[in-house]
Parts: C-alpha cells; sequence; structure tokens
C-alpha cells in the first residue's frame, strides 16, 4: 500500500477549524471586602449587594473567608461573586484580616475592599438616635469607642479600593454609591413581574399598579372562545383586535416608561404590574402577555404570571 496524502478536506484559503474545541473559560471568581466604621452604613451596603445578586455574609471571622473562597472557586459552584462583612465586631478575630488578604494575593484570587466612612459627629449622631452602645466604647463614651476603632482601621482604610464617606448621604444615596462602585451594567435593570388576575378573587396584595381590562368585550360569552385561555391565540387574537385594546397597550407601556425610570433612580428595583378583568382566564391574560412583551423590547427583564388561571 502506497502512502497517499490526506487528501484536502478545507478550501483554500479558508483556516481549518482546530482539532481540539477548547472549554469556555470559567467566570472570574469575585470578592468584596465590606468594612469601614461602624454606624457608617456596612449593612445597607450588604442589602445593595444582594439585590445585585452578590453571596453576602455578615460578620464573618476573616479566617473563614478562607474556606468560603474555596467553596466559591470549586468546580460545579455558582456562586462567582462573594461580599463579606468583616469589622471590629470580630474582635480579636479582625486582626487576622491583613494576614487573609496576603494569602488571597499570593494564589491570585482578585477581591477588593469597599471602606465605609462617616465624621465623629455623624457617627455620633447616629449611635445616639438608634440608642445603641458604639461596640467598642465598653464603659467609656461613644466618642471613645470612635477613636479606638478609627486606630485599628487605619491600615485597612489606606489599602481600600473604593472609600465611601456617607456623612451627607441617605440611605438611597448611599445605595446609589455602592451600585456605581461594584455593579455591572447588566444588573441595573428593574425587574418586573406582570400578573393576570381576575377581580372577583381579589386584587394581589403585591401590586404597584393596576389595570382594569373590563372595558373590553368579554371571550367569555363566546362558545367558541369560553373554554380557551388568553394564551391560545383565537382568544388572544379575539382580544388584541378589540377596538381600543392596542391603543391601550401602546399608551400604558409609553406612560410607564418614565415611571419605571423614576423607581431606578429611587432605588426600587422590583415592581409589579397586575393585570385583571373578571375571571382573570381571558382578557388580562391576553394583554399581560402583550404588555410583558412591549417592556422586554424596551430592554426590561420581565416574568409573567397568570395568577388564577385554572380557578374555573
Amino acid at each position: 500500500m502506497t502512502d497517499e496524502a490526506a487528501p484536502m478536506t478545507v478550501p483554500q484559503g479558508i483556516p481549518a477549524v482546530e482539532a481540539v474545541t477548547h472549554p469556555p473559560e470559567p467566570p472570574t471568581s469575585e470578592v468584596l471586602i465590606i468594612t469601614g466604621m461602624s454606624g457608617a452604613g456596612r449593612s445597607r451596603a450588604a442589602m445593595v449587594l444582594e439585590d445585585l445578586d452578590w453571596y453576602v455574609v455578615d460578620n464573618l471571622p476573616p479566617k473563614m473567608l478562607v474556606p468560603l473562597v474555596d467553596m466559591m472557586t470549586r468546580a460545579g459552584s455558582s456562586i462567582t461573586r462573594v461580599g463579606a462583612v468583616v469589622d471590629v465586631r470580630g474582635r480579636e478575630f479582625f486582626n487576622d484580616l491583613n494576614d487573609v488578604l496576603t494569602r488571597f494575593s499570593k494564589r491570585g484570587i482578585h477581591y477588593r475592599i469597599l471602606f465605609l466612612d462617616a465624621s465623629d459627629e455623624v457617627l455620633v449622631r447616629r449611635f445616639e438616635q438608634v440608642r445603641r452602645p458604639h461596640p467598642l466604647q465598653a464603659d467609656g463614651r461613644i466618642l471613645d469607642g470612635i477613636e479606638t476603632e478609627r486606630h485599628l482601621l487605619g491600615a485597612m482604610r489606606s489599602r481600600s479600593d473604593v472609600l465611601i464617606d456617607t456623612s451627607d448621604l441617605n440611605v438611597h444615596d448611599l445605595a446609589r454609591e455602592v451600585r456605581k462602585s461594584v455593579a455591572e451594567a447588566s444588573h441595573e435593570a428593574l425587574r418586573i413581574n406582570v400578573v393576570s388576575f381576575g377581580f372577583k378573587y381579589g386584587i394581589p396584595l403585591d401590586a404597584d399598579h393596576v389595570v382594569d381590562m373590563r372595558f373590553l368585550a368579554n371571550p367569555y360569552w363566546i362558545t367558541e372562545l369560553r373554554h380557551l385561555t388568553g394564551r391560545d391565540a383565537p382568544v388572544r387574537d379575539f382580544v388584541l383586535g378589540l377596538p381600543g385594546a392596542t391603543e391601550f397597550i401602546d399608551r400604558y407601556v409609553a406612560a410607564l416608561e418614565p415611571v419605571l425610570s423614576g423607581y431606578l433612580n429611587e432605588e426600587k428595583r422590583y415592581v409589579t404590574i397586575a393585570i385583571g378583568c373578571t375571571g382573570g382566564k381571558h382578557r388580562s391574560v391576553a394583554v399581560s402577555e402583550a404588555i410583558a412583551q412591549r417592556l422586554r423590547d424596551l430592554g426590561h427583564p420581565v416574568a409573567v404570571t397568570a395568577r388564577d388561571l385554572g380557578k374555573e
């Protein structure tokens, strides 16, 4: 048998596809250390991170960060971003934080430090308002605890990646600053839930907006449509083809745009729009699907729920 050259399987001028397909790169793990002065807003910052789908732990001894991050970086873990509130409440354990961060650096683990601060005057006022002692004041004054804490946190403040002074910030301002510091643009969207319902079963308790579709003719009174729902094409086409239906949807979604933008500015990240008809089977279901699609076209993540479908 004579050796023959391998047949040409790729046209000339077109590069051959690599024989080995490389696996996709694993998502980059990220660790955020939230620390700073007591009363400066650490708990609020932690809640903002939770809203951004971070895995957040509070008052964690620094040495526990190592096994926590090991669990996060393990193959198959769905957790890629961890926020850990570490502060002087850990008492002598807090002193381990520098050593832990050094270990992270040696292992190539990406981390950032978010440090929250405020003036002594503001911190004193906040502790007096909540009528709680400073964790380090012992038998002394609030100012004594603040002074001790500033001394303990001096080095960590100097090496922080993000420093936020909350002296003149309200809770909404602080949330915006934290989001600007750590959030990705993809997580800034408002989450919308559109739920259809029947008025005879009651208005959803968590509704931010309630829309009444009973001004449209009811498909229930059409024998061929009665057994179907608003998710079926014949009912959907009938409802959306009624006079005023499409015009209402267009105008309602247009009216919602400045409202949804305002919610984002005011740090309201979840909204429920309830679309109702008599039984929650025909009109409300068809219109809720149509409104949800319009909102998706505008770039909003939308979930649709038919609360009362199947109750009849």
